[in-house]
């Protein structure tokens, strides 16, 4: 059985939280416990109504201000699929929650509530969701309920976001209109709306073709970030060198030609060793020993490659950011750039553009960038960075930027190449 990840975004209100409850409780993939802890939660209520929402919201300052805060994550089955969901938070200000959210998803569901239609929020994470390199996108039109069920509505922001969707990298775009209180084209099909044809949104999620939004490391070239130098001198027979850590991405058998970057030493691995047996290949995302043939200067941090599919490796890196601090980001600060097991110094030497989340102009000229802007930025390394752009390889173009003085990260970025 397949596993498909995707996350619950758009604005603040639009009823994540309610449809990942509708979609847990339709699908009768609630244990009995959290059902009688949330009914005990809303017992009392006029309408007499369970809050779905509470099964996603459980910290105390959410149920308080009712709205999610941190990313959610809920796991469930069906006969067809197996599903991991992030619930992302709409507010603005907890917008870099949904950047570590959807870093890992292969499909995204955009919220809209059908009366206030396309909003900032919706343009602000759907253009994260295409910098991400989420293939697919599904936008779900909620509250049908309380527009009467019109299907002009429906339509209207089926233009609205058409016109944005031409702007972004997204090969698909998939429309359903919905009502999470009430179910209405969540799991089972709605009545009110015989006008829509098309499929309910877990028919769709159930449907669509894990190939077609696999992450797009998942035939990249072999990567293996170094974690870890293991020398056990504990016998003749266990003195080695090895070097732990995941694969990212790619196969690696024994007999492999591999390189060291960012050094550029070559050697051949020996052997690979996953809990002290011995194997002829592993793959992404296995966590092994590599032993190689000859000795090498090799430490944490450094990337072990196959040599006949190198990556970029340079010290000026050119990459989209989304700023993830109060504190503004300005030319010339400097951060520490962390890119798998690799950290080193780094300064920020231009922002080439900022993107405006309404209309995706790219705004040229800006100086510094205020929280959950997004922008590319042209970084100096103090020392020579391997990368893949994002878009071929999410495990080796994805990276974040710390503070040095707070060790608290304030970017996340996603590398597109040599400035």
């Amino acid at each position: 059985m397949d596993l498909l990840r995707f996350i619950t975004c758009g604005s603040v209100d639009d009823g994540k939280s309610t449809l990942i409850g509708r979609l847990l409780y339709d699908s009768k993939s609630i244990l009995a416990d959290q059902l009688e802890a949330i009914e005990r939660a809303t017992k009392g209520r006029d309408d007499g109504t369970v809050d779905l929402a509470l099964l996603t919201d459980g910290l105390r300052s959410e149920r308080e201000q009712g709205i999610t805060i941190d990313v959610a994550y809920r796991y469930f089955q069906t006969p067809k699929r197996k599903f991991i969901i992030v619930d992302a938070p709409g507010h603005i200000q907890y917008t870099r929650n949904m950047v570590t959210g959807a870093s890992n998803c292969q499909l995204a569901i955009v919220l809209i509530d059908a009366r206030q239609g396309v909003v900032e929020q919706t343009r602000r994470h759907s253009l994260i969701a295409s910098l991400l390199g989420i293939p697919h996108i599904v936008v779900a039109v909620n509250k049908m309920d309380l527009v009467g069920h019109s299907q002009n509505v429906f339509s209207d922001i089926c233009i609205q976001y058409a016109e944005l969707a031409r702007n972004l990298n997204v090969s698909q775009v998939t429309y359903i209109p919905i009502s999470a209180l009430n179910g209405d084209n969540v799991v089972d099909r709605s009545t009110t709306m015989p006008w829509y044809d098309g499929l309910t949104l877990l028919d769709h999620l159930e449907t669509i073709e894990v190939d077609e939004v696999a992450s797009a490391d998942a035939g990249a070239a072999g990567r293996f970030p170094v974690q870890y130098v293991i020398r056990p001198q504990t016998s003749e027979l266990h003195d080695y060198r090895g070097y732990a850590g995941k694969i990212t991405s790619g196969l690696f058998r024994t007999g492999d030609s591999i390189t060291v970057l960012p050094s550029g030493e070559t050697s051949t691995i020996d052997a690979i060793e996953i809990a002290g047996q011995h194997l002829t290949e592993a793959t992404a995302p296995q966590s092994v020993v590599l032993h190689l043939a000859t000795d090498v200067d090799i430490s944490r941090g450094d990337l072990l490659v196959r040599s006949d599919g190198l990556p970029l490796t340079s010290q000026t890196v050119e990459a989209m950011l989304c700023w993830m601090d109060t504190k503004e980001l300005r030319v010339g600060s400097k951060y520490v750039l962390q890119v798998g097991t690799a950290r080193t110094r780094c300064s920020v030497r231009e922002i080439v553009h900022q993107l405006n989340v309404n209309t995706y102009e790219k705004i040229e000229g800006v100086e510094s960038l205020a929280l959950n802007d997004l922008a590319r930025v042209v970084l100096r390394t103090a020392q020579p960075v391997s990368f893949d752009p994002y878009q071929q390889n999410r495990a080796t173009g994805g990276a974040i930027l710390i503070d040095e003085t707070s060790n608290v990260t304030v970017g996340a970025l996603m590398l597109v190449g040599e400035a």
